[in-house]
């Protein structure tokens, strides 16, 4: 089994689904597609270290321990305009995706960064695999 393979069912699995069958799966690819408003995974990691959460982003990158982040910081690190889009997207409230996002995030961005560094490619073929296509 290949790397993105690996990282599609982890991804499943931390989702409690399968690939395009949960909702906030579907609004979590489209925030980390290299088209989104964000500006994929490069933009998730440079809009928490904008917003003052660095320590906590740049360890989901790097090769040690991921440091926890609270849902508050989930919104203080994408604003709460871009949580309003996820949210709305799948169809549950702000705090709801918050509260999961929490959970999810930081095993996501390790996984997508298993050299410690963001590297152009891997996401994009992770994000089809989940998407089912």
């Amino acid at each position: 089994m290949g790397l993105m393979d690996q990282l599609g069912q982890a991804v499943g699995g931390m989702m409690g689904s399968q690939g395009g069958q949960n909702p906030l799966l579907q609004a979590l690819t489209s925030l980390l597609g290299k088209d989104s408003a964000i500006g994929g995974l490069d933009g998730l990691v440079q809009a928490f270290q904008k917003n003052g959460l660095g320590d906590i982003v740049n360890s989901w990158v790097s090769t040690g321990q991921n440091l926890p982040v609270t849902p508050s910081q989930i919104e203080q690190g994408l604003g709460g305009d871009l949580l309003s889009q996820v949210a709305g997207k799948a169809g549950l409230s702000s705090s709801a995706v918050s509260s999961q996002l929490a959970g999810l995030l930081p095993d996501l961005v390790d996984k997508l960064t298993p050299n410690g560094k963001i590297e152009a490619g891997g996401l994009e073929q992770l994000l089809k695999f989940v998407q089912g296509r």
